[in-house]
């Protein structure tokens, strides 16, 4: 069985799961420079990489199963199962502007800054709205102050970065939490292990 979690926090959540469910994880917490860490007595490999690619690993069945954030499932997309919410990680897509901006009024296309233009595209098509995106890859902030975008599309946790330039959110675009994925190969030859695996992470959570 082979697990693929995102580095950083939901990595350390996670893992503290797997901790709490009896699994050996002292070699993770040696803090070395592996990627791939062998479970003791266990059956269980454990694979760190970024976000995207533990879509990709799982997509293609190198990896069984996968924790993610939705924000990476929403963007990336792929042939997988989604089994379960973990329901750490919590966060939101917003749509934010500069305080007093109507992103909704005129007749000019809005223009839209993003890391997720995927992500931007469908909520706005929900609306049956036309919006050109631009994809930002540093902080998404700058765009509207510097004239460059009418709005952004961004994850937002307490909104102090909003708030401390100037700008403000005006709609919730989608809830985010770390969410567990299947390869559909995986979901039916080892469905039980998965199964198994799935249950001792839930029985870790808070309640």
């Amino acid at each position: 069985m082979r697990i693929a979690l995102t580095k950083g926090r939901l990595e350390k959540k996670t893992l503290a799961l797997l901790k709490a469910a009896g699994y050996d994880i002292s070699e993770l917490e040696a803090g070395t420079r592996k990627l791939i860490f062998t479970l003791p007595d266990s059956g269980v490999e454990i694979v760190l990489s970024k976000a995207a690619d533990v879509i990709t690993y799982v997509e293609h069945g190198v990896c069984d199963m996968g924790v993610v954030g939705k924000d990476t499932i929403m963007e990336k997309g792929g042939s997988f199962y989604e089994m379960v919410d973990l329901g750490f990680g919590k966060c939101r897509f917003a749509l934010a502007t500069k305080k007093g901006k109507d992103v909704y009024g005129g007749y000019k296309t809005p223009v839209i800054a993003t890391k997720y233009p995927a992500v931007t595209k469908a909520f706005f098509n929900k609306k049956n709205m036309d919006v050109e995106t631009i994809k930002i890859e540093g902080s998404v902030e700058l765009a509207p102050l510097l004239e460059l975008a009418d709005g952004i599309v961004d994850i937002v946790e307490t909104g102090t970065t909003l708030k401390e330039n100037g700008l403000e959110v005006v709609e919730d675009v989608a809830p985010i939490s770390a969410r567990v994925i299947v390869n559909l190969a995986s979901a039916k030859m080892k469905k039980a292990a998965i199964q198994k695996v799935i249950a001792e992470l839930e029985s870790g959570l808070e309640k």
